[in-house]
């Protein structure tokens, strides 16, 4: 078994694998170290790049598109190593990413996760909106992160250089060790893409493993490679997810009274789209509640399952509501926002 395997999951992505891949082999050279490319049924010259192009790079050939989710559970199952770096093929990675990762995880066997800090590929001085520099969540379950309130990115001064818990590390580059990630059953694929992520670390967490992030290790992220952050398909499934995410993982006593404030704000969301003559958005959302209720039945054992294991309460949730804060107070930046969150 080896100590760190670097899995790129790939669909069609070619391009992305040609113009990213170069940083990931260069720059992950290291003793015990391997990195992968997983395909998902691609119909492009993916398969014939990576073994023309790269043929350092092990290649995990799957039959079919499995989305997210489910073509990283088939990978990792097939692929052993101690710790495994989940990296999005449109990464771009930095001299000794690595090693501060596997140091961290190798003195701290109590942290299940964690993700470096992830800088913006299209401007390299400002955080990416998929992960920033660690994630978190507010009491509705919307989720932000250090250097990314809302849509606002923030400038990367330093001021988020310390190691600390968050709530969520980010898909983009998780770096999680293999054992515990089948442990917990690993990204649901009913999921599919979005939230999916979120979803395993809030497991993670419950269940007593940490999660941090580590700003000493940094990569540079593309973002909307898959699908763009305006595309409809994209608000479907974060807003769906997002509610079976929270079904999942809230205590009793939390569920209902975050449900009815969902209902409410989720319809202030229909409501807005359709002002600003967004119907294509309105719908996504409507059909995301619509299906989250026929999907509901679909989850109750594992709600079950995951109230029956949990025996912690997570780091980093904000104990009042983002959408407040940012839009009725005007906070955008996370240390604006510190004092209500449990670190």
């Amino acid at each position: 078994m080896s100590k760190l395997a670097v899995v790129v999951l790939n669909w069609n992505g070619a391009a992305m694998l040609e113009r990213y891949l170069p940083s990931v082999t260069s720059f992950s050279n290291l003793k015990g170290v391997s990195v992968w490319v997983a395909d998902n049924g691609s119909t492009d010259d993916s398969v014939e790049l990576v073994k023309s192009k790269f043929p350092s790079v092990y290649l995990l050939e799957l039959e079919d598109n499995y989305g997210f989710a489910e073509g990283y559970n088939r990978a990792i199952r097939k692929i052993a190593a101690e710790y495994i770096v989940l990296l999005n093929s449109d990464v771009e990675v930095s001299e000794h990413w690595l090693e501060p990762m596997i140091h961290y995880l190798d003195q701290n066997p109590e942290v299940a996760a964690c993700q470096p800090k992830i800088k913006s590929w299209h401007n390299k001085d400002y955080f990416e909106y998929a992960g920033a520099c660690g994630g978190f969540i507010d009491q509705w379950g919307y989720p932000f992160c250090r250097g990314r309130v809302m849509d606002i990115l923030e400038e990367d001064t330093g001021q988020y250089d310390s190691i600390i818990p968050v709530f969520w590390a980010s898909g983009a580059a998780l770096c999680i060790r293999r054992e515990v990630y089948l442990e917990v059953g690993g990204l649901d694929p009913r999921f599919f893409a979005h939230m999916e992520e979120i979803d395993l670390c809030w497991r993670l967490a419950s269940r007593g493993h940490s999660l941090v992030v580590l700003p000493e290790s940094i990569v540079y992220h593309l973002g909307g490679a898959t699908l763009k952050k305006s595309n409809p398909k994209k608000t479907f499934l974060n807003f769906r997810n997002n509610l079976l995410m929270m079904y999942k993982n809230l205590p009793d006593k939390k569920l209902k009274k975050v449900m009815r404030m969902r209902y409410l704000l989720d319809n202030m969301a229909i409501l807005f789209f359709i002002l600003k003559g967004q119907t294509n958005y309105a719908k996504a959302v409507r059909s995301a509640r619509k299906e989250f209720k026929e999907m509901k039945p679909l989850f109750e054992s594992d709600r079950q399952n995951n109230l029956d294991l949990a025996i912690a309460e997570p780091k980093g949730v904000m104990k009042s509501s983002l959408i407040w804060q940012y839009y009725l107070k005007g906070k955008t930046k996370f240390t604006e926002l510190t004092k209500n969150i449990n670190i």
